[in-house]
């Protein structure tokens, strides 16, 4: 007999780039960013970068994209992408101003909730049933959405006080209320413009300042889903239809079922979305008023990688860029130019250090164009202002995208009993 032994296989060892970031080198990341924000207000005199009406203002702009980003997160953890939320969002301020128009902001939000809903039951109809690719049927929905609230417009507000074909009557607010004291305290503390003290005092005072029920719903949405998902059985078999729907079907797991449930709450979480923007955001619905969020909530969902937190600091980070068209865009945006060249300088040397040295050439390079820009100007066109939201979405989708791990069968057929 022989004594040969059988050499084992080496190891397989973990793909470069797939490794998470834990969570003390994630805050300690998110402080070293404020840190380094700080230096940057205090070198520009750009105060406005990190005030509380400025944090404030970013929040209430977030929410309509973090539920959007929530709903898709929803949908494609159970194996159906969702790139139908714009139109649900759309379903969503037009259901939630024509019942708050008629019985109040609270019915306004359930029936923006329903609309959203009644979206994404057409989604996974259309995706789950009959097996359509999921963005053909989700760009349809997106036309659809737009025609029909245009449609129904013109029955709905059309010679109605303050109504058009394309805008509601105004609703009633639902109505704000900042933390006693605290807000007061924290807006004191910002306004003092002390190095990294009053910055964080102006985000926590964001947080606390002029918020609306709505609001407080929202954010409360972020944690609920990630106990949902992840300390559920209920969550554990929706997002096991999403990475192996015929393992799951095969444990008994009814994956028709769970991918209806989550597209439908996907659809819910736009809808409550797109209520916000007509019953928080403007107190009316008007025709265009979703401005491209629902694929913006993608982004964010993207960058997040298809997690609630993550997806939450996306959405803020959108939602801050949108308000700096709204408080003293065309300085703030110049004070961020210098704060993105910091950024990218650190970005070149840990490319260095990682021995990608093209990457660090070109980024070292846009750096400089960065400082040139910013030295040799005093403010950005507006232009650059309105399309900022846009280009820190492309620019952080192209970033992140090394990092990120979907689902494994998002977007996939799946036919019941197709393993046998």
């Amino acid at each position: 007999m022989s004594s040969a032994t059988v050499a084992k296989p080496p190891a397989k060892q973990p793909a470069q780039g797939r490794r998470r970031i834990s969570l003390p080198i994630l805050l300690l990341v998110i402080a070293g960013v404020l840190a380094l924000t700080s230096v940057v207000r205090l070198i520009t005199d750009a105060d406005g970068i990190t005030s509380t009406g400025q944090m404030s203002t970013a929040l209430r702009l977030a929410v309509p994209i973090g539920l959007a980003g929530l709903g898709g997160l929803w949908a494609e953890r159970a194996g159906v992408v969702n790139i139908g939320l714009e139109g649900m969002l759309i379903l969503g301020t037009w259901f939630g101003a024509f019942a708050g128009y008629q019985w109040g902001p609270w019915v306004g939000i359930l029936f923006g909730i329903l609309g959203g809903a009644i979206g994404g039951l057409l989604h996974a109809i259309v995706t789950v049933t009959f097996n359509v690719n999921h963005i053909v049927s989700g760009v349809a929905i997106n036309i659809l959405a737009l025609g029909a609230t245009r449609y129904l417009s013109t029955f709905a507000f059309e010679g109605k006080e303050g109504g058009t074909s394309k805008q509601s009557p105004p609703v009633e607010s639902l109505g704000s209320f900042s933390v006693p004291g605290l807000s007061d305290w924290l807006q004191d503390l910002n306004e003092k413009h002390w190095f990294l003290v009053s910055d964080l005092a102006g985000l926590l005072g964001g947080l606390f300042t002029d918020l609306s029920p709505l609001t407080v719903i929202a954010v409360a949405m972020v944690p609920l889903s990630w106990w949902v998902l992840w300390r559920t059985s209920f969550g554990l078999r929706l997002r096991s239809c999403g990475e192996n729907p015929v393992a799951a079907e095969s444990l008994g797991v009814n994956v028709y079922k769970y991918k209806y449930l989550a597209v439908i709450i996907s659809g819910g979480l736009a809808g409550l979305g797109g209520a916000f923007l007509s019953l928080v955001a403007s107190n009316i619905y008007l025709e265009g008023q979703t401005g491209g969020r629902g694929y913006i909530g993608l982004a964010a969902m993207i960058f997040g990688n298809w997690m609630p937190g993550g997806l939450a600091l996306g959405a803020g980070l959108f939602g801050y860029t949108d308000s700096l068209k709204l408080r003293g865009g065309g300085t703030n945006v110049h004070a961020l130019l210098l704060l993105l060249a910091i950024l990218l300088v650190i970005g070149a040397i840990y490319l260095v250090w990682r021995k990608r040295y093209i990457p660090a050439v070109i980024t070292g390079a846009v750096s400089a164009l960065m400082f040139a820009w910013y030295g040799l100007t005093d403010e950005v066109p507006n232009q650059v202002v309105t399309a900022t939201p846009y280009v820190v979405t492309l620019l952080v989708l192209s970033l992140s995208a090394q990092r990120l791990r979907m689902p494994k069968a998002d977007g996939q057929p799946y036919r019941r009993g197709q393993g046998k």
